[in-house]
């Protein structure tokens, strides 16, 4: 089986498991520009966010401990899937509300286009 290397929407200068804020993330507003980071912990926002994109809520395999798991990601179309593992929305959403996560997610690049770019990221008081 020919597995291919996923494209990772991340901050191109952190590493594997930092969990920095971002300067530029601000709450859904919707007098935001469109290319803004956004953050929230919706599960509607997330979860729409991520159908109008074809994206699947996912893990890497291996990754879970004593039967929860391990890295929270969405598979989108086109970008070789083959290495995640799907999950059920609750089970991701389970393992996202447990650990707190914030989600951080654009709609548009500057262009106008449709951005994948979203990362999952901890409150600063949990830091």
């Amino acid at each position: 089986m020919d597995r291919q290397r996923r494209p990772v929407a991340r901050n191109p200068h952190s590493g594997p498991g930092d969990s920095r804020p971002l300067k530029s993330a601000q709450q859904i507003n919707s007098t935001e520009p469109p290319d803004r980071t956004r953050v929230t912990r919706d599960h509607e926002v997330i979860r729409r966010w991520a159908e109008q994109r074809g994206a699947r809520p996912a893990t890497t395999p291996f990754s879970e401990t004593n039967g929860r798991l391990g890295n929270l990601r969405f598979d989108f179309p086109g970008y070789g899937g083959a290495i995640l593992q799907p999950v059920e929305w609750e089970r991701w959403f389970d393992t996202f509300d447990a650990r707190h996560f914030r989600f951080l997610y654009q709609e548009r690049r500057p262009d106008g286009s449709r951005s994948n770019f979203n990362r999952l990221e901890l409150p600063r008081d949990e830091l």
